[in-house]
């Protein structure tokens, strides 16, 4: 394919016959879903599924992180010609990923959405495929990590954010998104001698052991050492990463809820996900993303690089245990 398929491609997210392949329909046109990867609800055969999550009940300042997932498919577009950059395979090529679409919820009973969303993921890492998640305010974490605990046993976590998200928060019913960490800690989920916590730059009270690589150290010690404190945290550990968008600085991503200054740059983000390759990834989310307070996009740009990478991220570690 190339870029004079334009001329009769259209639709790929519904009129694309394989899961595998690039595709060269025009940006400005088309179903968009997340780099014009095929919707379907059928997993069989898929090694990576794409879902969104487009729920915001409860944020710190501004909310619309629910029109998350929507922004990201859209400015995905852009991505959907080439290989990511600076991996050195083409994931869409080489494997079968999917959008699987967004999860269906009664907005009214909000009660219910934890369940669901547990229940969502469930079915994913129950056919055995690597879940990709747009989100959604940071409360959708936990009931994420839940499902994959479920499948996995218990996992390492890599959180990139401005916050910890470890606030002191013991009614389990609360549906939060601050205090996603927190639950996940105390009920089991994720260990705290296995979770890293990147770009930090508020201060916490009690962040439960977990091993924090604030936004200045990042800066002042670099990619490198900052790779190598988050591999001797997770080791060869099932590992699921969870990108809030507000980890990077707000001149990267202003458009979220609780923006905060000094933090990663994007080119740092980038090169901290690129230097991940070959832990034992299970699942990722980028979440945060809100679009109104963002007239450029380029938050949810940021977000589909990210969600990009996760891919990347997440196919390499297929190849290497199909090698």
């Amino acid at each position: 394919m190339a870029l004079e398929d334009a001329k009769t491609q259209v639709d790929q997210a519904f009129t694309r016959a394989e899961a595998r392949g690039l595709s060269f329909e025009n940006t400005f046109g088309g179903a968009t879903s997340l780099l014009r990867r095929r919707y379907t609800k059928d997993l069989a055969g898929a090694q990576i599924a794409v879902t969104g999550i487009p729920f915001d009940q409860a944020v710190t300042n501004r909310p619309g992180t629910r029109f998350g997932p929507r922004a990201i498919r859209e400015a995905s577009t852009l991505q959907a010609f080439d290989a990511p950059y600076g991996w050195g395979y083409d994931p869409f090529s080489e494997l079968a990923i999917v959008d699987y679409g967004d999860m269906p919820f009664d907005y009214a009973n909000v009660p219910e959405v934890p369940g669901r969303i547990e229940a969502h993921l469930g079915a994913i890492f129950g056919a055995g495929v690597v879940p990709i998640t747009l989100g959604g305010d940071h409360f959708i974490t936990l009931p994420i990590l839940r499902a994959a605990a479920a499948k996995h046993g218990e996992i390492a976590l890599i959180q990139f954010d401005a916050h910890s998200d470890t606030w002191a928060d013991d009614d389990m019913d609360r549906i939060d998104h601050g205090t996603f960490l927190y639950k996940a800690i105390k009920s089991g989920v994720v260990r705290a001698e296995n979770t890293v916590s990147v770009g930090i730059r508020t201060d916490n009270p009690d962040t439960l052991g977990v091993t924090i690589v604030d936004a200045p150290t990042v800066h002042r010690e670099g990619v490198e050492a900052t790779l190598e404190r988050i591999r001797a945290v997770v080791g060869d550990k099932p590992c699921y990463i969870t990108f809030d968008i507000d980890g990077l600085d707000p001149a990267f991503a202003p458009g979220t809820g609780t923006p905060v200054w000094g933090g990663l740059a994007s080119w740092q983000a980038a090169e901290l996900l690129r230097g991940l390759k070959g832990i034992n990834l299970i699942g990722g989310d980028v979440v945060e993303v809100s679009p109104p307070y963002d007239p450029t996009g380029v938050t949810a740009i940021a977000g589909a690089h990210v969600a990009t990478e996760l891919i990347a991220l997440a196919g390499w570690g297929l190849r290497e245990g199909a090698a």
